[in-house]
């Protein structure tokens, strides 16, 4: 098949969280498959200037209507490998800019613009290449618009530029919403302003055009699927997703074991596997001497990468600061965020120097190394669609300990119910439950062969994207 996948991040190119995995690894095994696959993403200046986009040629200058005006767009490719092109959509003002969404601590206020952009920019492109797609696989609130504007392209133009669309809902708690004036840069009908269409609550919502206008519907864990269409962790849209349950389908996502592999790993100072674990305990006392720990300590050492939101759980875990100063364990944690809950952690590391430390740097070998060198993955999200930093864990020998939300129930099988195939240490979403977790994962570490034997289980789980990768041609289909 022909496929063709718009994404707002690709890794290695720009990422910020698991999308961008997400969509590398999809596409990587789609192309593993013999299928023809093209991507778009937005011309970031990160993406202009990586090494292999340096060859990348212009194929199209495209005039781009937004409203009342037609913006000037270039569209540069390049092929990472064969069977994958890359197509970058770019525009200066919107896209030469060091990040993806805005500085850290607040949002472009253009974003819907910039979107709209991409967008838009994607359907002439495939239009004026005559791309002939069997099918568009859209992610995320960024791409929401694109089967709307592509069907209505479509009709503009008596032409055909793909045969099926697909969204996927990777995080529906953000929606892509703005104020309704930024309608008119769509120039779609004025019908798709009411409540049939992308109104939500008097504004925009580029979300709610994904879901509604897509030909299918996607999300990135069986459980999320269920889950979003309650109100509790539907964010409000849980009542347009009721209106495409028969096309709702949750597809787990998998990892790329050519990145994360410990036995392949070129980020870590040693590399292992299930038959030897001789190099985690090297990746461990590297990873403490770099924080400026002993790297002798004997205690558990707890590993958390994350963006710092309440959505991660960051204040579950400053809620029980009491246990790190109390007892004889290491937390580091990898992550930015918000302003409130990286001041609290700074100033938690800033009193427990010997026992906390915090790195706010945009650092993907630190990533690998936490996982490599924690003894537990601490990952308590209030709600996760599927999570990938726990599959990390498990096929990297470190045990997780996560909620039981989203795609976190799919992946880790609790050692309390499971004493002989658990794989993990699974909580509420409370307080009061990552301390619970906190206190199992110490007994656990006191009882080596159990402790072992949990960390073989896991690292046996399979969590590649060949399975994966069959549901998703089963939906193509």
């Amino acid at each position: 098949m022909k496929i063709v996948h718009a994404a707002s991040e690709l890794y290695p190119y720009m990422k910020t969280g698991g999308l961008a995995d997400a969509v590398a690894s999809l596409t990587g095994a789609l192309v593993d498959r013999g299928h023809e696959v093209a991507v778009f993403l937005p011309g970031y200046r990160s993406v202009v200037d990586d090494p292999d986009a340096a060859e990348a040629v212009t194929v199209l200058r495209p005039k781009i209507e937004m409203g009342d005006v037609f913006m000037s767009g270039e569209i540069k490719t390049f092929s990472p490998r064969v069977g994958l092109t890359v197509y970058l959509v770019c525009r200066d003002e919107f896209f030469d800019r060091r990040n993806a969404y805005g500085t850290g601590e607040r949002d472009y206020e253009d974003n819907h613009h910039r979107f709209i952009f991409f967008c838009k920019g994607v359907v002439e492109t495939m239009r004026l290449l005559r791309m002939n797609a069997d099918v568009i696989h859209c992610h995320d609130w960024q791409t929401g618009l694109l089967p709307l504007l592509l069907r209505h392209a479509e009709q503009r133009h008596g032409d055909v530029l793909a045969m099926r669309t697909v969204f996927t809902i990777h995080n529906i708690a953000f929606q892509g919403v703005f104020p309704m004036r930024s309608f008119y840069r769509t120039n779609l009908p004025d019908e798709l302003m009411g409540i049939d269409g992308v109104e939500y609550y008097g504004q925009l919502s580029m979300m709610k055009g994904g879901i509604l206008f897509a030909d299918r519907v996607a999300t990135v864990s069986p459980q999320y699927a269920k889950e979003i269409q309650t109100p509790e962790f539907g964010c409000g849209l849980d009542g347009v997703i009721a209106t495409r349950d028969e096309d709702l389908v949750g597809l787990l996502n998998g990892i790329d074991r050519n990145v994360w592999n410990p036995a392949t790993d070129e980020m870590l100072p040693s590399k292992y596997d299930a038959r030897d674990l001789a190099g985690k305990k090297l990746c461990r006392e590297a990873l403490l001497a770099r924080h400026g720990f002993d790297s002798d300590f004997k205690g558990p050492v707890f590993g958390m990468v994350c963006r710092l939101t309440t959505q991660k759980g960051v204040d579950l875990v400053l809620a029980n600061r009491e246990f790190f100063k109390r007892e004889e364990v290491r937390l580091i944690v990898l992550g930015s965020g918000d302003a409130r809950l990286q001041e609290g952690l700074r100033e938690l590391a800033a009193s427990l120097t010997r026992k906390v430390a915090l790195c706010t740097r945009n650092d993907e070998c630190m990533s690998h190394l936490i996982e490599a060198g924690s003894d537990f993955f601490l990952m308590p999200s209030r709600f996760e669609p599927c999570g990938l930093n726990q599959m990390y864990s498990q096929v990297y020998g470190t045990i997780p300990i996560v909620t039981n939300v989203g795609g976190l129930v799919d992946t880790v099988k609790d050692l309390a119910g499971n004493p002989l195939n658990g794989t993990g240490i699974v909580i509420s979403p409370t307080a009061e439950g990552v301390l619970a977790g906190l206190r199992r994962a110490q007994a656990l570490y006191g009882d080596k062969a159990r402790y072992r034997s949990a960390q073989l289980r896991a690292m046996q789980t399979e969590f590649g994207w060949d399975k994966a990768v069959a549901g998703y041609e089963a939906l193509y289909d």
